[in-house]
């Protein structure tokens, strides 16, 4: 074990990329452990309050993210545990901000709502995005076996992604960033009923495809999406509280 890490992070230079995926992790369980918590009442654990203010911990994430980032703009370029220790201060910030992710998109604090899932999203994709940086993966380098032009396949590759996800498919959108293959699959296709590719191209001019599209949805990925927010719930807590985005069109 010493000698993979010794050989596959130190020697490769990712020390930094490591510190950064450790406490990304690490930070995220430990917020959501104290959050829940402190809904619970338990203990001492109670929200950090100024008078009847409420400070929301991503605003202790930003700041840690100013720490670590500007750190490792001063920390001497060959020394790789200055920019380890800045990394690290980097993802317990990064962790605080992305579990905060959905209050920052909705500009209102959903943190318990079905829209509060949007940040534990934010955090399992951060964390699969590093890891696969981390084992040697670059993005957009794939070329097909083809004499391209890097720049070209680059934009290419892009485009693939940019289709990919308007159609809904963020993982594979995601993930083929560094598959780009996977890209090819996910462009072609039909597009998830709620992407905004289905809004443009489906609900007018091809009801067909709207419906094979819901079809396939009800089939194939609603069973996927439970199983993902069982396993989502049971690290980070129910997210059952009523939806007031719900309730203000209600009204």
């Amino acid at each position: 074990m010493g000698n993979w890490f010794q050989q596959n992070i130190i020697a490769t230079g990712r020390l930094p990329l490591f510190c950064f995926f450790v406490m990304l992790i690490a930070a995220f369980i430990a917020t959501r452990i104290n959050v829940r918590l402190i809904r619970a009442k338990i203990g001492w654990f109670r929200d950090v309050n100024v008078g009847e203010m409420h400070i929301h911990h991503v605003v202790f994430g930003v700041v840690l993210m100013l720490v670590g980032g500007v750190t490792m703009l001063v920390v001497p370029p060959g020394s790789q545990v200055g920019t380890a220790v800045a990394a690290s201060v980097f993802g317990v910030g990064s962790a605080l901000v992305l579990d905060e992710f959905a209050l920052i998109l909705h500009l209102h604090d959903v943190y318990w709502e079905e829209e509060g899932r949007t940040s534990v999203d934010a955090v399992f994709i951060a964390v699969a995005v590093t890891g696969l940086l981390l084992i040697g993966l670059r993005p957009l380098t794939w070329d097909y076996g083809t004499p391209l032009a890097p720049a070209a396949l680059i934009l290419g590759n892009l485009l693939l992604a940019v289709v990919t996800l308007l159609k809904g498919k963020i993982w594979t959108g995601m993930a083929g960033l560094f598959v780009p293959p996977m890209l090819v699959v996910g462009a072609i296709r039909l597009a998830r009923p709620g992407s905004p590719w289905a809004r443009w191209f489906f609900a007018r001019r091809s009801p067909r495809k709207m419906a094979r599209a819901i079809h396939r949805e009800d089939r194939w990925r609603r069973p996927v999406i439970k199983v993902k927010i069982a396993f989502q719930e049971f690290l980070s807590g129910r997210h059952d509280l009523p939806s007031t985005r719900r309730t203000r069109r209600q009204s």
